[in-house]
């Protein structure tokens, strides 16, 4: 099950967000900050925290 968050970003990241949105490879802007979530915690993992 999901749950609700709330975030604030600047305009830049918003046009950033609806751009992916627009493009059809992402759904909405919680399924694109969901999916860059991942892509982090991915990278983490790999030890690219650091770069």
């Amino acid at each position: 099950m999901k749950e609700r968050a709330s975030f604030t970003f600047d305009k830049e990241t918003i046009k950033v967000l609806n751009k992916l949105i627009n493009s059809g490879k992402y759904r909405n802007r919680s399924h694109a900050v969901e999916e860059a979530v991942k892509l982090l915690l991915k990278k983490e993992k790999e030890g690219g925290e650091n770069e």
